[in-house]
């Protein structure tokens, strides 16, 4: 595939799943600025890797894995670390997003802790397989499991509760 071929197949792929992944990178993140970092982080090194990744249906994954694991890498960072402030920041999104944003079912998710809710968006709401989830953050199957039982229970506890 010719190199033009190649950038018309990426920018046609962004253009198809850029609002989803934004989606998943928030559900990652819980911010909509630092997703649309970690999306922005992830469609650059997906484009670097287009030709090794492109037609081969597995570009979603590629993407999801390199945003959890750039997710992590910034929670390592101590630099990035948030700091207690008294003065709260604008409300990232714009309207298309307003209604995720009041669903109760998604602030129970923001309140989990962060491994249980990456198990959560992948294994619920993408829909993927336990091996899948455990290669793309990279632990044990029965971690996931475990992760996906106790979040699972607290999202019951506090979606029943309310």
């Amino acid at each position: 595939m010719r190199r033009a071929e190649r950038e018309a197949a990426f920018v046609d792929y962004v253009a198809a799943r850029q609002v989803h992944l934004r989606r998943v990178a928030y559900a990652i993140c819980g911010d909509w600025h630092r997703a649309d970092d970690l999306l922005q982080t992830a469609l650059t090194k997906l484009y670097v890797a287009w030709p090794r990744v492109c037609g081969k249906g597995t570009e979603d994954a590629y993407v999801r894995q390199i945003m959890v694991r750039a997710n992590i890498d910034e929670h390592r960072r101590p630099w990035r670390r948030e700091r207690v402030t008294d003065e709260l920041p604008e409300t990232a999104g714009g309207p298309e997003h307003q209604l995720e944003d009041r669903s109760e079912l998604f602030a129970a998710l923001q309140d989990l802790p962060e491994m249980q809710r990456k198990v959560i968006v992948l294994r619920h709401w993408l829909q993927l397989s336990v091996a899948e989830a455990a290669r793309e953050l990279g632990i044990a199957e029965g971690t996931v499991k475990s992760h996906s039982s106790r979040g699972l229970a607290a999202l019951q506890e506090v979606l029943v509760g309310r």
